[in-house]
């Protein structure tokens, strides 16, 4: 099967051949020729399928024909973040290269003025977030009484971001007669609901079952103490051991998190950027640059990076945090092993995670497995970033301060274990095009030895078709 079979112009084949892709994905094979049929869709498809292409191919065909009118966008696509939207949105400029459509992007952190007056020129397609879509229409710059094709993207997204009263009030402003395209990874009750009320006659598209992760993702655990510094220095030496390591997107679960964790590595010298909800949009999208081309090869991100951000051969993703819904875990581990390239991905489990692994493995029917012989926190070294203990005197009672007070912080310390496992950090370690340069170094001064470490660790991460 190949693009000229599924109906697409010849615009969008010559658009398509330019980029060099030959062969449709399962979900573009599919759905396309459903979409240029006029047939609502419900495609139930995991992140990085080609999903995106299944409906903008087939829309740019559409809109050869036809012209929009002020205020009236004749399609609209909806995504539950800023990233996503602005992500679609590169898609129709690269396959409609050749087409003399107007696109216009309504997403917070821009100004209403600049969106205004793209909308005042006519929209042919408007991709869009669902609440600055309906700060538009409630300011009556906005008409959806034109709209032929709506697309609703990553709805299990937005329904774990609240979004389904808007995305509710938002259909019942487009037409009745509008063609409908309603992608998920999976299908909760709620989301059912939605598709049995405002799909008509859909025809299902399902390319994996729904909560599957790929095959060319190796998936292992990691088991630490409960403490938050035990958890960073952990991630490190995962980083510093992992050869060959290209890239990686570090998950934690709060946006708080990743402002620590993201200074704890810059601390310790590593190439690092973050991206969470609280950042405006400018740092937001100049912190994806950096990522996407290399100049900074980790990314600390909340779950607004998680859900269908195509960020090509990411090598690992770590899960500093255990996610609370096992949804996440899907998704966050869909960033690596695209297109059948290999992937791991890390989980960072502590003892109060247990039984969100559980509840994760349930979910996608496999076992996580540990990662044998993993780096141990050694007892001797102390993690840089801890918190100071109180030194204790000879009778094992904290000492006075002047005035005769004594420290109020700091338990009794236990007696140090010996050492469990002493990993020697690379002498040259390399990141992608950024090096790493090692602020803290182990005292010991034997050649490194990486013989306990996993293979998974050591070996390169090939890039297969």
């Amino acid at each position: 099967m190949s693009f000229s079979n599924l109906g697409l112009s010849d615009k969008v084949l010559a658009a398509v051949a330019a980029t060099g892709y030959t062969t449709p994905t399962p979900i573009q094979e599919q759905a396309i020729p459903h979409v240029l049929a006029h047939r609502d869709v419900l495609g139930i498809a995991q992140t990085g399928t080609g999903k995106t292409a299944a409906f903008v191919l087939p829309m740019l065909t559409l809109l050869e024909k036809g012209r929009a009118r002020a205020l009236m966008p004749r399609t609209l696509i909806l995504e539950p973040t800023r990233e996503l939207a602005a992500q679609v949105k590169e898609n129709f400029d690269k396959y409609g290269a050749g087409q003399k459509l107007n696109v216009a992007l309504l997403i917070g952190g821009v100004s209403f003025g600049d969106q205004d007056m793209k909308l005042s020129r006519g929209v042919d397609v408007l991709i869009a977030t669902p609440g600055r879509l309906l700060d538009h229409t409630e300011r009556g710059k906005l008409l959806l009484t034109g709209v032929e094709l709506l697309v609703i993207d990553e709805a299990d997204r937005m329904l774990d971001m609240g979004f389904i009263p808007d995305i509710e009030r938002i259909c019942k402003l487009v037409p009745f007669t509008r063609q409908t395209l309603f992608f998920t990874a999976t299908m909760p009750p709620e989301i059912r609901r939605i598709t049995e009320t405002f799909l008509h006659n859909p025809v299902k598209v399902e390319v994996s079952k729904p909560a599957t992760t790929a095959v060319t993702v190796t998936q292992s655990q990691v088991s630490v103490g409960r403490e938050a510094h035990e958890k960073r220095e952990m991630l490190r030496q995962l980083l510093r051991n992992a050869k060959d390591l290209k890239n990686a997107i570090i998950f934690c679960n709060r946006k708080r998190d990743v402002a620590v964790v993201y200074k704890s590595l810059q601390k310790h010298g590593f190439s690092v950027c973050a991206l969470h909800g609280d950042m405006d949009q400018s740092a937001r999208t100049a912190a994806l640059d950096q990522f996407r081309k290399g100049e900074l090869p980790l990314l600390v991100a909340s779950d607004v990076a998680a859900r269908g951000l195509d960020i090509p051969e990411v090598s690992h993703v770590f899960n500093f945090d255990v996610p609370h819904h096992p949804d996440d875990y899907v998704h966050r581990i869909g960033r690596t092993g695209r297109a059948g390239r290999l992937g791991a991905a890390v989980s960072l489990v502590s003892p109060a995670d247990q039984k969100s692994l559980l509840a994760i493995e349930k979910l996608i029917g496999q076992p996580i497995t540990p990662l044998e012989n993993a780096p141990v926190l050694s007892a001797e070294n102390t993690p840089s970033d801890a918190p100071p203990r109180t030194e204790r005197g000879s009778d094992g009672r904290k000492p006075r301060r002047e005035g005769g007070q004594r420290a109020r912080s700091g338990r009794t310390s236990k007696p140090r274990k010996p050492d469990v496992a002493e990993i020697a950090a690379p002498q040259t370690p390399s990141f992608g095009r950024a090096p790493i340069p090692v602020a803290a170094r182990d005292h010991h001064s034997e050649p490194a030895d990486h013989s306990h470490l996993p293979a998974f660790l050591l070996r390169p991460i090939r890039a297969r078709g």
